[in-house]
């Protein structure tokens, strides 16, 4: 069975206090999840700003919460100044990282050949790599978003070995629908989902497609998430702005079918 996996992406948000009263709060609302709830059994992440992961991570249960980056450097170490190495991530208990958001696409002009480094590099660390692909407004209209993610797809993720490509966890999330207030709907979050694993399937074969967990990125939030975790090809949520709120998050992680978890 796919991992069922909810994963709050925070941004550039948060001062340290605001970032441990979010997770204070996050974590007596856990608590009240028992071991027995079938919800205990999404994998849930958090991805702070790189200065607050260790101190996030000293503050969960680390066996029900992990820990992301929001990207790491395409260089091992060196004079890069401002840059974050996988390996220094690795070393503040980051479990997570992720790479190729369509906000680092688009502001900070990062390729699909940039991005297959990087996933390189990720791995090579021990960290599992979430890969973010999608398309823009104009790609959508223009009926070119198959066209747009099967290449991000291919490029940034096909010189993976089978061995490899098992341990990453892809985000489809339409970059229309960042930040927006707009959401695919679930027929077109579905439509993308199963797509993007026929494409898997084709270079990969059905039993690695259907091992990877696909998540949905786009103005996620408690409103829409049952909806579109409901499904067949949707896995759960990289959650941005909504995983700040820790009720919220909370409520979005208890969004899933409770059959879907057995």
């Amino acid at each position: 069975m796919r991992k069922k996996i909810v994963a709050g992406n925070w941004k550039m948000n948060a001062s340290k206090a605001e970032a441990v009263a979010i997770i204070k709060n996050f974590t007596v609302l856990m608590k009240k999840m028992s071991h027995a709830s079938p919800f205990s059994k999404v994998t849930i992440i958090i991805a702070p700003p790189f200065i607050h992961i260790d101190n996030v991570a000293q503050l969960v249960n680390r066996k029900r919460i992990k820990i992301a980056a929001q990207n790491c450097a395409v260089v091992e170490n060196g004079a890069y100044t401002g840059e974050i190495s996988a390996s220094m991530l690795k070393s503040i208990n980051t479990d997570y990282v992720i790479l190729g958001h369509s906000e680092r696409r688009t502001y900070f002009d990062e390729t699909n050949r940039v991005l297959a480094k990087k996933l390189d590099i990720a791995l090579m660390h021990g960290l599992i790599p979430i890969y973010c692909c999608g398309e823009t407004l104009d790609e959508r209209k223009a009926e070119k978003q198959k066209e747009i993610v099967q290449k991000q797809i291919t490029e940034g993720l096909f010189h993976l070995s089978p061995k490899e490509f098992s341990k990453i966890v892809i985000a489809y999330e339409p970059v229309w629908a960042i930040g927006t207030g707009v959401t695919a709907t679930s027929d077109q979050a579905q439509e993308m989902h199963a797509f993007i694993r026929s494409v898997i399937t084709t270079k990969y074969g059905k039993a690695v497609s259907d091992s990877i967990s696909i998540l949905y990125g786009g103005s996620c939030n408690s409103k829409n998430a049952k909806e579109l975790f409901a499904c067949e090809d949707v896995d759960g949520g990289l959650v941005g702005g909504a995983s700040l709120k820790a009720d919220e998050f909370f409520e979005i992680i208890q969004s899933f079918e409770p059959s879907s978890l057995r």
